[in-house]
């Protein structure tokens, strides 16, 4: 109440009717170790409904995380470490960002996953090394989100026995009373995906919260909901049970009579010493992962390879040797002079790359023959949980991508995901929240443009790689062939904090032969790959564009015009070198610069400048052959020198 009162901003609702959960779970349940937030065999607790951050703060204060009490005071404020919902890498003990309903628990469910293959591929029936629980705080708005159905369903298809969710069911959200547009049946609802679901628990008795937390971990063959009936803003005498508390302060009268209420005679802030002693769970902490390094000191004696793996994983390092397995494959690469799809070159790196990476793990949203995310080492998690490293996530796209933003949060697992471009749409605010949480995930989005054909406008993405471009933090890839796509895997998996999205074509594409410089500078994301004696106009592609723009300056050349071929597969990557590098390929002498890419054309005024010339498609797509709807649009190499004559003579 005070911290919110202070900061005459934010929720003190929640905090306060899900006190009671926090304290059982904190001091009587929760593995963790306030000293070192980063243990891997720690318990990992989710604040799905993130506005009740407040709460979250406060048990990281009391049980001994470096949040001070002039951090509680400073909630909500500039740059403090109490932010207004929690973000991870910024509050010790925060294990993801969450706000946007329903991403917490989704991101649980790939905490949960994570540990269960973990568990299966390293733990053996004389030495246990990874064993620990996922907890989660949920509300109505996490269950109303549609991502809570994706999430769950396959939580309990997993049997993800040690993900255990408190249900904060208060009936009431921002609107009010939940009644007139919230009466699922929620325990029939979690029972039907495959769940345990313990009901109607008095979210205000210690002992009725830890008789339920108990019987959730009797069953570890199913992931546990914990319905708990709380009263919203409980122990404020005018104002609890409804929308008032939600999301504004209580008011010093208020926060006064609760106080008079709760039996609390203290000033803010003012914690007594019993209470600090009885939360402090530094030394516990400490014995507790004392009591893991003696297992693992066992566990590395008895199987070094594995647990030299298993440390090398959690440390989120490649291997030592997989820079040289990548230099010999893109070699052979450049050596093949077939052309490819590029998402058949993206299941070509996956090839190449799998076999040295046992933390890649893939999945598509029910397109794994279209995204060809399967790669000839892949392993069903269902089939094998101890080899599995791929995912059928089906028809999920929102759901997979929050999954995976817990499997790479959790550490151990380099996940990539599947399906059109068109439906990253459905998927975009978790793509956003893994740009902001600056988790290393990797997206495959494949039929990249009108290039898929005949399935028409509605999946044939337009604005979609612009708008993808204008997410800070993502690094958007749209290779030309297949050592380009080879480079974008090889620059998105030495990532660490970049999430990466591969845009790649359905229709084949023409190899581009390279040098040994242009190859190395495909990773700066735009080079020269076709150049001239001093050249008077510049035509920068990406993607199938590429090889639209190598044949248009054959052309042109043929008629007397020196033309330079830039490929661009991560402007945003290419803005980010030096000055003199940006020069050299695209000389500021140069004022006649054409941008060409099968979409929305405004994003590169960026680079062709005032005078500069951009052929794009404005507009929705068609259904027609591939080559139909290129022609149809200007994409083709007539079309295209038309633009040129037209804009520059």
């Amino acid at each position: 109440m005070d911290a919110v009162q202070q900061a005459n901003s934010g929720h003190p609702g929640m905090p306060m009717g899900m006190a009671d959960i926090c304290e059982v779970l904190y001091n009587d349940h929760l593995k963790h170790n306030p000293m070192n937030p980063h243990w891997w065999d720690r318990d990992r607790l989710v604040v799905s409904n993130g506005h009740g951050s407040m709460l979250l703060y406060a048990a990281l204060h009391l049980s001994g995380y470096a949040v001070s009490m002039d951090d509680i005071k400073a909630f909500r404020q500039y740059q403090s470490a109490t932010p207004g919902h929690p973000e991870y890498g910024h509050t010790p003990g925060v294990e993801t960002t969450t706000g946007p309903l329903g991403q917490g628990l989704a991101n649980a469910v790939g905490f949960a996953l994570a540990e269960k293959l973990l568990a299966e591929r390293y733990n053996t029936e004389a030495r246990s090394i990874v064993d620990h629980y996922t907890w989660v705080f949920a509300g109505d708005g996490c269950l109303m989100e549609g991502i809570s159905h994706e999430a769950c369903s396959l939580a309990g298809s997993w049997g993800l026995g040690k993900l255990v969710v408190f249900y904060d069911d208060n009936a009431i959200s921002i609107d009010g009373e939940v009644d007139g547009w919230f009466t699922d049946n929620t325990p029939e609802r979690f029972r039907a995906y495959g769940w345990q679901v313990i009901e109607t628990v008095d979210g205000h008795d210690p002992k009725a919260i830890d008789a339920a937390i108990r019987a959730a971990k009797d069953d570890t063959s199913r992931p546990t909901l914990i319905c708990c009936q709380t009263v919203i803003g409980w122990g404020s005498p005018n104002k609890q049970g409804t929308a008032a508390t939600h999301g504004a302060p209580l008011g010093d009268d208020e926060i006064e009579a609760t106080r008079q209420a709760l039996g609390w005679t203290h000033p803010p802030f003012d914690i007594p010493d019993a209470i600090r002693a009885g939360w402090d769970a530094r030394e516990r902490g400490q014995q507790a992962e004392a009591a893991w390094n003696k297992r693992w000191a066992a566990y590395e004696s008895a199987y070094p390879d594995s647990a030299q793996e298993l440390a090398r994983r959690m440390r989120g390092e490649l291997p030592a040797d997989f820079d040289f397995a990548m230099n010999q494959a893109l070699e052979a690469l450049q050596q093949d002079t077939s052309g490819v799809a590029t998402r058949k070159a993206s299941e070509m790196a996956l090839n190449a790359i799998g076999p040295h990476l046992p933390e890649l793990i893939g999945g598509s949203a029910d397109l794994t023959g279209s995204n060809n995310t399967f790669w000839s080492g892949s392993v069903d998690i269902l089939e094998d949980g101890a080899r599995g490293n791929y995912i059928h996530y089906g028809v999920r796209e929102f759901g997979m991508t929050a999954i995976a933003n817990g499997l790479s949060l959790h550490g151990g697992f380099i996940p990539y995901t599947g399906t059109f471009l068109v439906f990253s749409d459905y998927a975009r605010n978790a793509l956003r929240m893994a740009a902001l949480i600056q988790t290393p995930n990797i997206h495959v989005y494949t039929h990249d443009s009108i290039g898929l054909g005949e399935d028409g406008p509605t999946h044939q993405p337009i604005e979609h790689v612009a708008s993808l471009r204008l997410i800070p933090n993502l690094s958007v890839w749209r290779p030309a062939d297949k050592t380009e796509t080879l480079v974008a895997w090889w620059a998105a998996l030495k990532e660490t904090r970049t999430p990466s999205a591969l845009v790649l074509t359905r229709q084949g594409l023409a190899h581009q032969p390279k040098s040994a410089t242009q190859m190395a500078d495909i990773e700066r994301g735009g080079y020269v790959l076709i150049d001239a004696p001093s050249p008077s106009l510049v035509l920068m592609a990406t993607g199938s564009e590429v090889g639209l723009a190598v044949a248009v300056a054959a052309r042109l050349s043929d008629e007397g015009t020196s033309v330079r071929v830039v490929s661009m597969p991560n402007p945003d990557r290419f803005g980010r070198q030096d000055q003199s590098y940006r020069d050299a390929v695209l000389p500021p002498s140069v004022g006649k610069r054409v941008a060409i890419e099968a979409g929305v054309s405004a994003y590169w005024a960026q680079w062709v400048g005032d005078q500069g010339l951009t052929i794009g498609i404005d507009d929705f797509g068609a259904s027609a052959p591939a080559a139909v709807l290129f022609e149809a649009y200007g994409l083709d190499v007539e079309g295209v020198i038309g633009r040129i004559k037209t804009h520059f003579d």
